[in-house]
């Protein structure tokens, strides 16, 4: 069966704000035109994240009232240290309480000054980590991703060529680790290859570097590779996920996507001696061992979430939610990033709004407009998430603009879909009266979380 609707039955619902265009006109002035500031109960279709924003199964909710809360040896700890572990066959798994904790603390023993981390692409808070330390984070994503009316099956791939000139250049010895995130967020949430992965590996063992996965969307990735890679059409998407992981050295998770739950993460490892490593910062920073800044019953629910997510019912209908957005949006004209990734839908803000300079922020222009017009929030992910000017104060802008429509997991129904593209729809229409944009503040590191922007 095809699924075109919603593979669960709603038990219990929450409200939503309706506000009038006045209002919401107030309400981005007073958050200084971010929609990071603006309070939850001005939104009415929340599309700026899908981390921790995922509605929980009734068998969750029940784990939760079933939690375990003794602080060392919980139950709940080993119940979800055994179904990390059958997915990814990692030999250690360290838990913490999102998945910039796990990079903060796998940077802390791995990073540091003058280490190179490539990636596909670093997502914000893992580039931002890497840079806390005093590490360089590189981007090696393959030419087809920075094109974004291109259809490709895997433009979230590493490029490999890209990533041995880099060894070459700056010495194996200074690379401790490489990564991969699996989907390539920052890329339009476009999936990797199994092959991609592989090769990766292939060539990182060839000087000696380890593979880590930043496997926040594994299973929407895995899905991605059975309905696209030859020879996975009959795998079940546990058994590609663990292929997936069986390349790699390691892994970080923020568990607030594909743990299918609001808050956790963990560090996946096979090195004893970093592990330990890793283990006493996590005690000195986060918590026990078997908990990790967690309350163990939000092992519990992790648990149930890591299970839940396998199904590839729940799967089709994730992705088949994102590409009925897209169809929309892209049949009326609205420039998108091609093909749709795994959990959002990706403004093209450059073909959208072309009259406002990178250095204006189009996308965060387009994003306060989508709020103005319909309380939709969105992401904006480019020059003031990436953007900067060098040290001649020249501006060199992120090598995409786009506004991220981040859909969360089992939250919202065909019909907010259809609301939220009705609203971008007439957003675009009228995309001249799109005005471009300033900061007036920001923070010294991951600045598009709490900067302050006026227009010009």
């Amino acid at each position: 069966m095809s699924l075109s609707f919603e593979p669960f039955k709603i038990k219990s619902i929450e409200s939503i704000p309706i506000t009038t265009k006045e209002e919401r006109l107030n309400y981005i002035k007073e958050a200084n035109y971010n929609p990071f500031s603006l309070k939850s109960d001005y939104i009415t279709i929340d599309l700026l994240t899908d981390s921790g924003t995922t509605a929980m199964s009734s068998k969750q909710w029940a784990a939760i009232m079933d939690g375990d809360e003794s602080y060392a040896g919980s139950r709940n700890w080993f119940e979800f240290e055994s179904i990390v572990k059958e997915i990814t066959g990692f030999k250690h798994i360290i838990p913490t309480h999102q998945g910039r904790a796990a990079e903060r603390i796998l940077f802390g023993v791995l990073g540091g000054p003058n280490k190179i981390i490539p990636n596909n692409t670093h997502f914000d808070t893992t580039r931002g980590n890497l840079e806390y330390s005093k590490a360089v984070a590189v981007d090696l994503p393959v030419k087809e991703s920075l094109d974004t009316s291109l259809i490709a099956d895997f433009k979230g791939n590493m490029d490999l060529t890209a990533l041995e000139k880099l060894i070459l250049e700056k010495g194996a010895e200074n690379i401790p680790m490489a990564m991969i995130t699996i989907t390539n967020n920052s890329g339009g949430g476009q999936p990797v290859s199994m092959e991609n992965i592989r090769n990766t590996k292939k060539l990182l063992a060839k000087y000696n570097i380890p593979l880590y996965l930043d496997c926040c969307r594994f299973a929407e990735n895995a899905y991605f590779i059975k309905k696209r890679e030859k020879g996975y059409e009959n795998k079940s998407i546990k058994e590609i996920a663990q292929e997936m992981f069986s390349y790699a050295d390691g892994a970080t998770m923020s568990s607030k996507k594909d743990g299918l739950s609001n808050t956790g993460g963990f560090i996946g490892i096979n090195d004893d001696k970093i592990a330990e490593d890793l283990k006493t910062l996590l005690i000195v920073t986060e918590g026990f061992i078997t908990y990790g800044g967690l309350a163990r019953r939000d092992l519990a629910a992790l648990a149930q979430g890591f299970r839940e997510v396998l199904d590839e019912n729940y799967l089709e209908y994730r992705i088949g939610q994102v590409k009925y957005l897209g169809d929309l949006l892209t049949n009326a004209g609205v420039p998108i990033l091609k093909p749709t990734g795994g959990h959002g839908v990706y403004l093209d803000a450059k073909l959208f709004a072309p009259h406002i300079k990178p250095e204006n922020f189009p996308g965060q222009s387009i994003a306060c407009e989508i709020f103005v017009e319909g309380g939709i929030r969105s992401c904006e992910i480019g020059s003031v998430m990436f953007g900067s000017y060098d040290g001649n104060g020249v501006f060199e802008p992120a090598k995409l603009e786009l506004v991220r429509l981040a859909i969360p997991r089992r939250v919202y129904t065909k019909s907010h879909i259809e609301f939220i593209a009705e609203t971008i729809i007439k957003v675009y229409q009228n995309r001249n009266n799109l005005r471009p944009m300033k900061i007036t503040w920001q923070a010294p590191f991951l600045r598009h979380f709490t900067a302050k922007f006026d227009y010009l």
